[in-house]
């Protein structure tokens, strides 16, 4: 299903005030500031960048180095700028032009819903033969192409993340993407943020705070600061680092690893000078084949099984279901 919401009307509209359902509540007021002084901060802690360059390096001593860095930012963050990730950085550039054409095309030739200060489009990527293409824009003329081409390539690299990942906990190296369903059924959904400029950044969030339920979260930016981690108890803002790739360890790896890797509550923040647009990735397990659950070498007396086995679309009801129970601003307690 295509989704686009039409918050950028209100945007271009000339408002100067936000409409009250937009407005968030006053404790999350509190720790909602500008993004560009945020980020312009030097002190206090800051998002890791993770240099893959070595991830599959011949010499065994460097690459383990590699493979530690990467381990330790999974289990301290959760989220980090991914540098010398193999991805072409004009691939990059295309889809980005791509989906910056995309949000330019008049209202009429997209859909509506929702109420963040966000307009989003949403469809399935990878693998190819699960693709819809009707559902994927026929304008600009480069859209199908470039994002086909992406998602091989975040698809390489995920395989890269996930073998590195499961040799820093004492796995087999496939071991990880075997169980988020391996080649034929991980699936890849692309998402594209739309953070219009907003005349109240200080009263409203593009996207409310969550953890990802994925796996793997890829996400390329227009190097306009906006996303926001949860950090040893408070709000810290993702610097741009250029031709970087954020990546996001999901819920998914974190239930898998029972705990040790972190799936980290964040949030994106808008602002009035500038258009925000993200370009997310999320890589999933299939909804109902597998059943996620702490791997057996993650367990132990000392460590029992933080999680109880569910799949990953009940995880998902689960946390729906808790969301709308509880409607709080707080770190969730992940059970």
């Amino acid at each position: 299903m295509v989704e686009v919401e039409r918050v950028e009307n209100l945007a271009k509209s000339g408002i100067k005030s936000i409409p009250k359902e937009y407005i968030r509540p006053k404790e999350e007021l509190e720790s909602i500031n500008d993004v560009f002084q945020e980020e312009k901060k030097e002190v206090g802690p800051q998002v890791p960048t993770m240099d893959l360059q070595n991830i599959e390096s011949e010499d065994e001593t460097i690459r383990e180095k590699c493979i530690e860095e990467l381990k330790k930012a999974s289990m301290d963050w959760g989220v980090m700028h991914l540098v010398n990730h193999g991805v072409p950085f004009d691939l990059m550039e295309r889809v980005k032009r791509a989906g910056e054409e995309f949000f330019g095309l008049p209202v009429e030739e997209k859909e509506n819903g929702q109420l963040e200060w966000e307009d989003y489009f949403f469809h399935l990527v990878y693998p190819e033969d699960k693709r819809d293409l009707s559902l994927w824009p026929k304008t600009p003329s480069d859209y199908i192409e470039a994002t086909s081409e992406y998602a091989k390539c975040l698809r390489l690299l995920a395989t890269k993340v996930f073998k590195a990942l499961s040799v820093g906990l004492g796995l087999e190296p496939d071991r990880l993407e075997k169980e988020v369903g391996g080649l034929e059924e991980l699936l890849l959904q692309k998402k594209i943020n739309y953070y219009p400029k907003c005349p109240q950044p200080e009263l409203a969030l593009g996207v409310e705070a969550h953890t990802d339920v994925s796996a793997l979260t890829f996400i390329l930016h227009n190097m306009v600061p906006g996303l926001q981690l949860f950090y040893e108890g408070k709000w810290v803002i993702a610097k741009c680092v250029p031709d970087s790739i954020v990546m996001h360890i999901g819920d998914t790896l974190e239930i898998l690893s029972n705990g040790k890797f972190k799936s980290i509550l964040h949030r994106g923040l808008v602002n009035k000078e500038k258009v925000r647009i993200s370009w997310a990735v999320f890589c999933e397990p299939p909804k109902d084949k597998i059943v996620l659950k702490p791997l057996p070498e993650m367990v132990s007396a000392e460590t029992p099984a933080k999680f109880p086995p569910r799949t990953f679309a009940q995880h998902i009801e689960h946390k729906l279901f808790r969301r709308n129970e509880q409607e709080e601003l707080v770190p969730e307690t992940k059970d």
